[in-house]
This record gives C-alpha cells, sequence and structure tokens, in this order.
C-alpha cells in the first residue's frame, strides 16, 4: 500500500490514474480482513449445548426434552423446560463467541504480517516438536513469526530490527540473545482472562523454546481484557505483553506496533468495519439466544 501523501497537488497522470486501483487494493485487502472476522463469528451460529453427553455437535431441543424429560427427577423440578435448553445455549455459545473471536483475530493477524511484510503462509507461522513418548514427537505451532531473514524489503527490515532492539531493553535480553536474534513469534488472543494452569504452563514452555531458537516471544492481545496477575505472570517469563491499548508505543501497544512497525492501521480496520461486525455479531448473539 502506497505511503504517499494523500494531499500532494503535484501528481504526475499516471499517479492520478493508478488511485483508484490503489484503492480498490486497500479495500479489498479490508473486506478479506472483515471476512475473516465474519466467518469465524458464524461458527457459534451452530452451536448446540452437550449436557454432559460429549456428543459431537450438541443436542437439538428435541433430544434435550427427551433425555431430561424421560429423567423423573428433572421433570418433576422442571428442568427440561425448554428455557433451560435456552439458558445452556447461550452460556456455552458465549464461550464460542470469545473462542471464535480469538481465532478470526489470529487470523486477521497473520494476514496483516503476510500483506505489510510480503511474507508467505509457511513464513508467517511457527511450530517446533517436543517429544512425549519413546521415538514420539508433537508439534506445537504459534500464531505468527516475522523472521528477519524473510523481509526483503529494506525499509520494513530496519523497522522490524529497531523494534526488536527496543524490545531486547525492554526485556533485559542477554548479550547473546541480542548477537543472534532471528525475530520474534506470536500468540495471539482477543483477550486473556482464564486462569487455565495448563494454558499458562504451556505459553511458558512455548517462550523458552522460542529463546532457544533465539526468536522473542510476543503475547498480543486485541483487548485490554487480562487479569493483572496473569500479565505479570507472562512478563515475568519474558514474554513481551502488546495490550488492546491505543495510545503507548510498540512495546507495549498492539495497535500502535501494528501502526509503527508493520505500518498498518489495525485500529483504523477495526473502527472503520466497527458496525458491520457488531451487526454480525447481534445476528450470532440473537441466534444463540433462541430456544
Amino acid at each position: 500500500m502506497s505511503n504517499e501523501e494523500t494531499g500532494q497537488q503535484d501528481r504526475d497522470s499516471s499517479e492520478a490514474s493508478s488511485k483508484p486501483q490503489r484503492e480498490m487494493i486497500v479495500s479489498t485487502r479490508e473486506e478479506r480482513y472483515f471476512r475473516l472476522i465474519v466467518e469465524a463469528l458464524q461458527t457459534c451460529t451452530r452451536y448446540k449445548p452437550m449436557f454432559g453427553k460429549g456428543q459431537k455437535g450438541g443436542l437439538t431441543l428435541e433430544e434435550f426434552q427427551q433425555i431430561y424429560g424421560t429423567d423423573p427427577f428433572y421433570h418433576w423440578v422442571g428442568l427440561d423446560s425448554p428455557l433451560v435448553y435456552a439458558a445452556h445455549k447461550a452460556a456455552g455459545g458465549m464461550t464460542s463467541v470469545y473462542r471464535q473471536l480469538g481465532i478470526g483475530s489470529e487470523r486477521v493477524f497473520r494476514a496483516v504480517l503476510q500483506d505489510s511484510l510480503s511474507l508467505s503462509t509457511e513464513q508467517v507461522r511457527w511450530s517446533y516438536q517436543i517429544p512425549v513418548a519413546a521415538e514420539k514427537t508433537r508439534t506445537l505451532t504459534l500464531d505468527g513469526r516475522i523472521r528477519f531473514e524473510d523481509i526483503e524489503d529494506s525499509a520494513a527490515k530496519d523497522r522490524i530490527r529497531q523494534w526488536a532492539e527496543s524490545v531486547a531493553d525492554v526485556l533485559l535480553l542477554s548479550e547473546e540473545m541480542r548477537e543472534h536474534m532471528r525475530g520474534a513469534i506470536f500468540e495471539v488472543r482477543q483477550g486473556y482472562k482464564s486462569k487455565d494452569s495448563k494454558r499458562q504452563n504451556a505459553d511458558i514452555a512455548n517462550a523458552s523454546s522460542a529463546y532457544t531458537h533465539f526468536y522473542i516471544p510476543v503475547l498480543l492481545l486485541l483487548s485490554t481484557q487480562i487479569d493483572r496477575d496473569l500479565a505479570l505472570r507472562y512478563v515475568q517469563s519474558r514474554w513481551l505483553l502488546l495490550n488492546g491499548t491505543i495510545s503507548g508505543n510498540s512495546t507495549n501497544s498492539t495497535y500502535k506496533f501494528c501502526q509503527e512497525v508493520l505500518d498498518y492501521d489495525l485500529a483504523g480496520f477495526f473502527e472503520s468495519y466497527s458496525i458491520a461486525i457488531k451487526n454480525e455479531l447481534e445476528k450470532v448473539l440473537a441466534a444463540l439466544l433462541e430456544v
């Protein structure tokens, strides 16, 4: 995307004729990001509660009433009511909404990396293997990667390297890490309120593996929703925490990082598509609240 000032008056005729094409490219790019969010959210409309039965795809209202209605106690106390089904559907559905919003955000961020730095799908992903049993391994994958050697644009590479040096100062990284640093890996979340110790321990292990491969681990949040104790634990584990604030700088704000380092206004994208995203979310919520 061109960085020329739109107010420049002395454009030649070729620049003027290319303007509609540039605007179309921008529109197509942001429309693609919007579709990534919508496609993830629409998954929630198919949510059906399982009621402890572990049935793939969940139970329909009729199946629920058959199970609860034939249970004498649940029938006596009224737990076979359609309203109970609706309550379970709404509660579990909200968990699905948060999860799918996170998945959509992850996909958007990865697309921004690809578009802003001209990277391939393979280049923006990072994975590593851990042993799980004799002669068996498990592959763990994180949400995004920036590797210095993959960036061909010199200006973009300079921005990334300068940002990485600033991060090294913030995290008090060793001289060895600074000397061999290859880039950064990203774990993307829409927010992080869960105190699931298993998830935290896995993330801490991911950070250790990232440093082993000379990558800076970055926890990137689209919102400001993170428990204070959680944030402290990640920072103490040498994760760089980028919060979903529109103020701050590129080493503590997701949107400043995108704007100043990736040269893309992600906050502007969400603001310009806010009404459209809200409309889609309301459709999902309405579907979840139906009996």
